[in-house]
């Protein structure tokens, strides 16, 4: 056994996932130290306001990948041992999402001057948008594809200090919360295009004019994975939107304390998801008869650790609010104690997603996903005016309780779980 264990952490596989984890790690954390001080120093209200324009920006991100993450990978792994494939592949992706980001800024702009909520706030907005320059410039999928990890821990961290730094010289004041989402986006477009550069570089990669042709198949050929990923992309962003929209920008900046609380967890839960899901397709394929039995191990042992960390979270929430200098700590602890659920909720339904993708019920994932999503967003409109924050979390659970319930309809005849 302890061979077994020696051996599993020597593994090419593990130190990967080890670096990996290690670049997320960090991306994780920066935030979590960096709101105490953008909240001390701006205010709860303005910090909602730089909540809002950097959600609107990670949106729009899903039309600079244009699905990048799921077919680039798939084409660059395949084809990692052709050089000139390779560079026909990250010069027609470039090339295509070039067009795709000056569409964007173009309609971006038209609309931060016709709507007066975006127009107060032009240069917030403005700046904002620069993130999905620096999204344009990130070749992460590139870098999956070919299995060069550290580039992509290294560029991630380089970006986030660049981040922290930024907001620690620029924002000294109330009014700086212009310039935060400004700190983010410089990181990113000079991390990530250190690193467009040196794969060029290393690769030995040249510039040759794409054809219009070869463009307009890229974005025909990606355009479902495209638009799946646009409810997604919803399902994560719109909460803070609607919040800032319906209950203004003060609630929005409470609402996004909460968040990035939680979304320390969920992260390493997709995390999770993404390291354990190809041994859960093998054990579908190779071994059916033991498959369910060691799915359940190896989640249940997940969705128990989770419940762990939230019973601590639950007991310490006064605590941890405070840390984010909240003006409103009683409320936002008791929010918290009941945004706990999500995470242990979420751990319970990708696992159970693994299974559902691993059946083969693709479709089915599709139309819960779809669906749920609907769901959630019309349940937070209506029940936010009534329960302000504690309704969208209400909503978000609710909406979570449905999918694991469809997610269970949908295995019923082929996993023995119990």
């Amino acid at each position: 056994m302890n061979q077994k264990i020696k051996s599993a952490i020597k593994s090419d596989y593990f130190k990967k996932f080890s670096i990996y984890g290690f670049g997320q790690f960090f991306n994780l954390v920066t935030p979590l130290l960096l709101i105490p001080y953008i909240v001390g120093v701006c205010g709860e209200e303005n910090f909602g306001k730089v909540s809002i324009a950097l959600a609107l920006s990670f949106f729009l991100i899903v039309f600079i990948d244009y699905g990048s993450e799921l077919v680039g990978v798939r084409e660059v792994t395949i084809n990692r041992n052709d050089q000139k494939g390779l560079q026909k592949i990250l010069l027609t992706n470039l090339s295509s999402r070039f067009i795709i980001l000056i569409t964007l800024l173009i309609v971006s702009f038209l609309l931060i001057f016709a709507i007066p909520y975006l127009k107060e706030e032009f240069i917030l907005f403005s700046f904002s948008l620069l993130v999905i320059v620096g999204q344009y410039l990130n070749q992460s999928w590139f870098l999956q594809g070919i299995d060069n990890i550290n580039w992509i821990s290294i560029s991630t961290i380089v970006s986030k200090i660049i981040y922290v730094i930024g907001v620690l010289f620029l924002v000294t004041e109330k009014e700086d919360y212009i310039y935060v989402n400004l700190c983010f986006a410089l990181g990113t477009i000079i991390s990530n295009g250190i690193f467009t550069y040196l794969i060029f570089k290393k690769y030995n990669f040249n510039y040759q004019k794409i054809k219009k042709q070869e463009i307009k198949d890229f974005l025909q050929r990606d355009f479902k994975m495209f638009t799946s990923q646009i409810f997604v992309a919803i399902q994560l962003y719109s909460p803070v939107i609607l919040v800032g929209f319906i209950g203004g920008n003060f609630m929005a900046g409470q609402y996004r304390i909460v968040e990035q609380i939680i979304i320390t967890f969920k992260t390493y839960i997709f995390l999770f998801f993404n390291f354990t899901y190809p041994r859960v397709c093998h054990d579908i394929y190779e071994k059916p008869t033991k498959a369910s039995k060691n799915w359940l191990i190896i989640n249940s042992i997940n969705v128990f650790f989770i419940s762990f960390l939230m019973l601590i979270i639950c007991f310490n929430a006064e605590f941890i609010i405070n840390f984010f200098n909240s003006s409103n700590v009683n409320e936002l602890s008791n929010l918290l104690k009941i945004a706990v659920l999500l995470p242990v909720l979420l751990a319970i339904s990708i696992g159970l997603k693994q299974l559902v993708l691993g059946y083969n019920y693709q479709k089915q994932y599709v139309r819960a996903t779809s669906v749920s999503v609907i769901l959630s967003l019309i349940l937070v409109i209506f029940m936010l005016p009534v329960l302000n924050l504690l309704g969208v979390f209400y909503s978000l659970i609710i909406t979570e309780v449905i999918v694991i319930i469809f997610y269970l309809f949908c295995i019923r005849k082929r996993a023995n779980l119990f």
